[in-house]
């Protein structure tokens, strides 16, 4: 017979095969596991060790362990309508799955007009100061992600003098005490032409482009983004609620 803790491993491996657990995800912690399986703390950390060992996950330290990226092709998955996904925020997810993340900043300024944006069929606005960041981001020197944020200066004031590798979601509810309502997004695709673009392609390629914007309590608009994908380089997923909103497309501002 398997020994419990091998039992334990093989059981969560396969919920990695089967997509069940996916690159990024957290596996369940030691006192997790404890709990679940009625076993001892020694057996939890055997088992978490055993799913490391064979190269499935990695444990971070003081965070956890998560599901390493072992697509073939290195896709990173993304998840829509996931708040988790959106809280623990890019850089951290890079980490998460195994890359080496790289932010370089093309802009970082302070726009005293607001901006505006129609995603979904709602026009969502944030009235200035506003933030404007736009940085590429990497992921093991790979250029990934071409993102511009702008993010209320009234709503989050002074969060132009944090890092940019940081989970902006997370400051939002941690640091600024903001409580997030919603997320919204769409997801489109263009074909980016070498030399018009921050990517160093040689040829026609596909990009995903995602608008979104992020929604706290009054219907106020903490944040508005535009990015662009990687086409060859991202797949997406999609959690889909059961309930469906209904409200009318009228104005939402910061």
């Amino acid at each position: 017979m398997k020994s419990k803790f091998i039992a334990i491993s093989d059981s969560i491996i396969e919920k990695i095969k089967t997509g069940e657990l996916q690159p990024g995800d957290q596996i369940p912690s030691e006192n997790e596991l404890i709990k679940f399986f009625n076993i001892s703390n020694t057996t939890a950390r055997k088992a978490l060790l055993e799913i490391e060992s064979k190269g499935w996950a990695k444990r971070i330290k003081g965070k956890g362990t998560y599901v390493l990226n072992r697509t073939d092709d290195h896709h990173l998955i993304r998840t829509l309508g996931s708040i988790y996904a959106t809280r623990r925020g890019f850089h951290d997810s890079l980490i998460a799955e195994g890359f080496t993340p790289k932010n370089i900043v093309l802009e970082k300024t302070i726009l005293d007009d607001g901006i505006s944006s129609e995603i979904n069929g709602r026009h969502f606005i944030i009235d200035g100061p506003v933030l404007k960041l736009h940085q590429l981001r990497y992921a093991d020197d790979l250029l990934i992600k071409d993102e511009v944020k702008y993010i209320s200066l009234n709503l989050c004031p002074k969060i132009n003098k944090m890092p940019t590798e940081i989970s902006y979601f997370k400051v939002y509810e941690n640091s600024y005490h903001l409580k997030i309502n919603e997320v919204q997004q769409t997801l489109g695709v263009t074909i980016m032409q070498p030399n018009t673009n921050n990517f160093e392609i040689s040829k026609p390629t596909p990009a995903f482009v995602l608008d979104s914007a992020v929604i706290c309590t009054g219907e106020k608009v903490v944040e508005i983004e535009r990015s662009y994908y990687h086409g060859d380089k991202y797949k997406f997923a999609v959690i889909a609620s059961p309930e469906h909103d209904y409200r009318p497309a009228k104005p939402i501002t910061s």
